[in-house]
């Protein structure tokens, strides 16, 4: 039903758009339109349809919240069990007592700024 009536107003649409009768062919189709649209029967229908969508809304939400909570679960477990499987997120004791690099140059010996900052080993890099 909704796609003859989308059908017929294209095409309604289309022959207004492309013919060539003229200023007084339009006013008069355009004339139609306006009665037809107001015309209680239709205007009955479109409320039927608003009143039908306003009942539904609710159902459609919580189908459309349970679809996501769904989406949500499938994903997370998927991302967690792939990390599993990868080995990323396992984390050996020496790697959690690494520290970073210091930022500014100096040396932390637990957790104590001693002030003095290893140089770094640079390869000698030659040039010819």
């Amino acid at each position: 039903m909704q796609g003859k009536l989308l059908f017929a107003l294209g095409a309604g649409l289309g022959y207004v758009l492309g013919a060539r009768a003229g200023r007084e062919r339009y006013e008069a189709m355009r004339a139609q339109a306006d009665n037809l649209w107001h015309d209680p029967r239709v205007q009955e229908k479109v409320a039927e349809a608003g009143q039908a969508v306003k009942d539904r809304a609710p159902e459609v939400q919580a189908k459309l919240a349970g679809a996501a909570d769904a989406v949500t679960h499938t994903v997370k477990d998927t991302v967690t069990n792939t990390l599993k499987d990868s080995g990323v997120g396992a984390q050996d004791s020496a790697s959690e007592q690494a520290q970073p690099p210091s930022v500014d140059g100096a040396e932390l010996v637990a957790g104590v700024d001693t002030g003095a900052a290893g140089a770094p080993d640079v390869p000698n890099q030659q040039t010819t």
